[in-house]
């Protein structure tokens, strides 16, 4: 049934706090949830529920706990403040139905959200999430008793998980020192404390939690990451190592205080990983709006490489599916298969840090030497908010250009792709001067829930990226 303020996306429902954002809208939300549990999954099993810093978390969490106890599903509820890929591991781990989780990942602060994670540890498929959806509004049929909530702490057995996948004699060795940022979000003291106990360098910033993300938005990326920069610079590290609101993304800055986009992230972590453990088995996935890089790197090593739409799902249905070696997304989510279908910063930024102890070098450097060995590629994207309709005529009028003789931004269009938006290739003069040059492309994409669009580029050259999100900025609000 629909529910006119709840809508369950590709990563759950998410909505302003005190609008639609509330406790009975939370219920609704909970009780669809235990509906699909009881019609498609095994109950007994139960649910686990984890939250974030994010303001009133807790106690939507509980809230969401006694509604589902009430139905008759016992519930593990987290004990404190939970990453969602500790969450993930938990319902993985423990062989729950599912998961719930309390969050809005790294929207701004006035946001909260519900996320649902099947039983195999990661997000709810999309026909978990529309079967959920029609249960909305629909009651539950209760038990004469309730069932039993038990609070639990989810985090020892995942930390357990992602300090063995990594390799931290190997970091605790290096004489490498780094710079954490928690962006006030679920990683809290996590990477810190590890480093502490096994005696790694290192400072960090932003690791209190605080709902109100002050001057920020929990997202690791430009201007948000600009504080990380800084204090990598002013202590002396050799990175800054930045998780998300909900710490299921990775970001980065270098030695110099740059940021380090997740492309070069992923770029860095797949070069590794199919250097040292070639023997892993799997494909490759990215995104369709990722860099080229990686396409590259695994022509290298000879490992295949699948493209697919944007969001991880897409990523976690190709690991429930067939043999994945990782696969990952443009906005920093990374996700290994022998650990989880699901991304995790915090075991990305122990992986960053694993990386930099074996080759010796910095984050920096790791990145220049990509950049050396598979070509300059450079990265860009900007978001605009337009009404619908100039949102929708612009992407009719990018679809059209595929006719005739088409040029974008002075360059003509090799080729037109529509997996996930509008993407162009172009044939751009500069890449002609440069050796092993990053391809050429464009993407254009409308948010389907809000009147939103993104544009994405990668080029062999800063200047060339600017240039091209301008003559796309340009194209889109062009009446």
């Amino acid at each position: 049934m629909a529910h006119p303020q709840i809508k369950f996306g590709t990563d759950g429902w998410r909505a302003v706090i005190a609008d639609d954002f509330t406790f009975a809208n939370v219920r609704t939300a909970a009780e669809a949830i235990a509906a699909y549990v009881h019609a498609r999954e095994d109950p007994a099993k139960g649910l686990c529920i984890g939250y974030d810093t994010r303001f009133g978390s807790k106690a939507f969490a509980r809230t969401c706990a006694e509604v589902v106890a009430s139905t008759g599903i016992p519930v593990l509820l987290a004990n404190g403040i939970t990453p969602t890929p500790a969450l993930s591991f938990g319902v993985r781990e423990r062989g729950a139905a599912g998961g719930i989780m309390i969050t809005s990942s790294h929207n701004p602060p006035q946001w909260n959200g519900v996320k649902y994670k099947g039983w195999y540890g990661g997000s709810g498929k999309p026909s978990m999430i529309a079967a959920i959806e029609s249960y909305l509004g629909q009651p539950v049929a209760r038990p004469a008793q309730p069932s039993e909530i038990r609070e639990v702490d989810f985090l020892p057995t995942y930390l357990k998980a992602i300090e063995s996948f990594a390799d931290l004699d190997l970091i605790a060795k290096s004489g490498m020192k780094f710079c954490i940022d928690s962006m006030y979000g679920a990683g809290g003291t996590i990477i810190s404390d590890i480093f502490t106990r096994i005696g790694v360098a290192h400072v960090q910033i932003r690791s209190n939690p605080d709902p109100l993300f002050p001057g920020i938005n929990p997202e690791p990326i430009e201007p948000n990451i600009r504080a990380l920069g800084e204090a990598t610079v002013a202590n002396g590290c050799q990175a800054g190592l930045c998780t998300d609101g909900d710490a299921d993304r990775i970001g980065a800055t270098d030695e110099h205080g740059n940021f380090v986009d997740p492309h070069k992230i992923y770029s860095v972590l797949l070069s590794w990983v199919l250097k040292r453990h070639n023997d892993w088995p799997g494909a490759v996935t990215r995104a369709f709006n990722t860099t080229k890089m990686l396409d590259r790197i695994c022509a290298k090593h000879g490992r295949e490489l699948i493209e697919h739409g944007i969001g991880f799902k897409f990523v976690c249905d190709y690991m429930l599916e067939r043999e994945i070696l990782m696969g990952g997304e443009e906005s920093g989510g990374i996700g290994f298969q022998r650990h989880l279908p699901e991304r995790d910063g915090l075991l990305n930024a122990l992986l960053l840090a694993n990386v930099m102890a074996d080759e010796g070098k910095t984050l920096g450097q790791l990145v220049a030497g990509l950049q050396a060995e598979y070509g300059e590629h450079q990265y860009g994207r900007i978001d605009l908010t337009i009404p619908e309709e100039i949102k929708n005529g612009a992407i009719a009028r990018a679809r059209a250009l595929a006719v005739g003789n088409p040029v974008f931004a002075g360059m003509p269009i090799l080729r037109q792709e529509n997996l996930d938006g509008v993407k162009f290739y172009l044939d751009n003069p500069e890449a002609k001067t440069k050796p092993n040059a990053a391809e050429t492309w464009l993407l254009l994409r409308a948010s389907g829930t809000e009147p939103l669009m993104r544009i994405y580029t990668e080029s062999c050259s800063k200047e060339s990226v600017a240039k091209l999100l301008e003559s796309a900025r340009s194209f889109a609000l062009k009446d």
